[in-house]
């Protein structure tokens, strides 16, 4: 959770996972809000890493400042052209936010196309620290979502698929590909195989939800590996299998 370039030690936690690839390791894929890629993308290109999820629901400034509370756009605009540099592949990931960037969609897919980057648009999630209600007045059907973008683009489903949730489209007229993903709309716990691990130990097996799993105890008993894998095998048992967030919140 939260941004992972500013965690201290993070690069040797990047080094030690990526000295893994090939090893059993597949891929090492890091998740940023961008505001540090100017002077880390090399960095972690080098650790292994060849492909960045960016975090980005908008590209007007004053904006950008509202949703992060804190950013500056051209700080990470610059890493972004950094990571391109360097060699690394780039996907988006924009949050659809009713009243808030929904009128910008059309553009960022445009922009995306430019730049050579994929994107994603993600259903907005009745969760987090700005609270349930104001997240459920943002919510957006991604339904609607590419009915509007389809009076724009010609946009062709394709078949490719990723490990994570995402239905992906071709963008006709920008080449470029744009994923969907619908946590609430069109429910996927199914097929879902996320899992999320904090800093300080504790595995959520849903983002919508409180569940979660503490793996301090495990790792801190004698026989610890195995306590662990235990641990971790009741903790998967418990992801959810069918539609709650969608009965919770609509």
């Amino acid at each position: 959770g939260g941004e992972p370039l500013v965690r201290k030690g993070i690069m040797q936690l990047i080094n030690n996972l990526g000295s893994e690839l090939g090893k059993g390791l597949e891929e090492l894929t890091i998740t940023t809000n961008g505001s540090q890629l100017s002077k880390m993308a090399g960095q972690l290109y080098d650790a292994g890493v060849r492909r960045l999820n960016i975090s980005l629901d908008t590209l007007n400034e004053q904006k950008f400042l509202e949703i992060t509370r804190w950013g500056k756009l051209d700080q990470v605009l610059k890493g972004l052209e950094e990571a391109k540099k360097v060699g690394l592949k780039i996907k988006i990931n924009a949050v659809a936010l009713k009243g808030v960037n929904d009128d910008e969609l059309e553009d960022m897919i445009r922009w995306c196309g430019r730049e050579g980057f994929d994107m994603t648009i993600i259903e907005v999630m009745p969760m987090g620290d700005i609270g349930t209600e104001r997240r459920l007045d943002q919510y957006l059907p991604l339904s609607l979502v590419r009915s509007n973008l389809a009076r724009k683009f010609d946009l062709i489903d394709i078949p490719e698929r990723t490990s994570g949730p995402a239905r992906y489209v071709k963008v006709s007229e920008t080449g470029g590909k744009v994923g969907f993903i619908t946590p609430l709309s069109h429910n996927f716990c199914e097929s879902c195989n996320r899992v999320r691990l904090t800093c300080t130990g504790k595995l959520y097996m849903c983002l919508g939800k409180d569940d979660s799993a503490d793996f301090k105890i495990p790792v801190r008993s004698i026989n610890w590996k195995t306590e662990l894998e235990k641990s971790i095998k009741e903790a998967i048992s418990r992801k959810p299998k069918q539609k709650e967030l969608k009965q919770k919140y609509l």
